[in-house]
């Protein structure tokens, strides 16, 4: 049976009119593609490509890249009698219990280079009014389950987020009184921490996002999910709509963004490893030891817009 995602934090919610992804019981998720927007058609056609493209090493695909099974043509919730094709993929959430999820777009720049004037102008007002043009990434959605019940910050409340509140949420993501002030990051090393952990994903990431010149990922996000209930923390790539081909460049603007992102999360980390002391036994593996691990530290982040692209 078909039903709208739960537990979906960031973009277009099925029903009332509005198309949305769908879910069912076996781990799929339904994306639509609009016969009327040339997106849907875009991301199809990126996803066949890379799926199927040798340059692309199989332990990337398969760790950071959601699953893609072609396209399904499905009823549309509001108007049954109505099909249409939905992309076909994994449900990232798929047996999670009480999963606590966030959205994050990388890029300082979020419009891809044949933009018309209109989406130009829109995407540099969102950049410029949210984190993106100052760190690199903003947070388009999160909500962290605790004892108490579900945090879950409105969209419109998210979508204001400064610089300040941006590394508070990072925070808050995982504490288990997410609600509350200071937030304690009492999850921090099992979550952020670890050879498995968010951190050490971002920096495996990071290490493939140095070399590839294949693709220049506009506006995607990374959707950053654990389960208190158990299930290990997962880091994965998804929306797809403006991927355009490298031509040789890598993608500084996607990198920057991601080498942010990593320098928040290693903040809190050590914030976090202070705290707890160095016996603590959750904290033996310590960011020092993933950044080495790493190799050496990229260049400095991109901090600001100009109209004209990135400075």
């Amino acid at each position: 049976m078909l039903q709208r995602p739960e537990h979906q934090v960031a973009g277009h919610e099925a029903g009332s009119g509005t198309l949305g992804p769908l879910i069912d019981g076996s781990g799929h998720f339904f994306k639509p593609l609009n016969p009327s927007d040339e997106r849907g058609a875009h991301e199809l056609a990126f996803y066949t490509s890379f799926f199927s493209d040798p340059r692309v090493p199989h332990s990337i695909r398969s760790s950071f890249f959601p699953s893609f099974g072609g396209t399904r043509v499905l009823p549309i919730p509001d108007a049954p009698d109505l099909l249409l094709p939905h992309l076909v993929l994994e449900n990232l959430l798929h047996g999670y219990s009480n999963p606590c999820v966030m959205d994050v777009k990388i890029g300082a720049r979020t419009w891809y280079p044949s933009a018309s004037e209109k989406y130009y102008a829109k995407c540099l007002k969102k950049d410029r009014d949210s984190t993106s043009a100052l760190l690199g990434f903003r947070i388009s959605g999160l909500q962290v389950h605790h004892e108490s019940g579900r945090w879950k910050p409105h969209r419109d409340k998210v979508r204001k987020y400064t610089v300040t509140d941006v590394r508070q949420s990072l925070r808050q993501f995982i504490s288990k009184n997410p609600d509350e002030t200071p937030p304690d990051c009492a999850l921090a090393s099992s979550v952020y921490g670890g050879s498995n952990g968010i951190l050490a994903q971002l920096l495996e990431l990071k290490s493939w996002f140095e070399d590839q010149t294949l693709f220049h990922f506009y506006s995607a996000s990374l959707l950053i999910a654990y389960d208190k209930g158990g299930k290990a923390p997962r880091l994965k790539l998804i929306d797809f709509a403006h991927v355009m081909e490298g031509e040789g460049i890598i993608d500084h603007n996607f990198l920057g963004g991601l080498c942010s992102l990593i320098k928040c999360v290693s903040e809190i980390l050590a914030d976090a490893e202070t705290a707890a002391g160095p016996t603590d036994p959750q904290v033996l593996e310590t960011t020092a030891d993933l950044e080495a691990a790493a190799g050496p530290a990229e260049p400095k982040v991109v901090v600001g817009l100009t109209e004209n692209g990135i400075h």
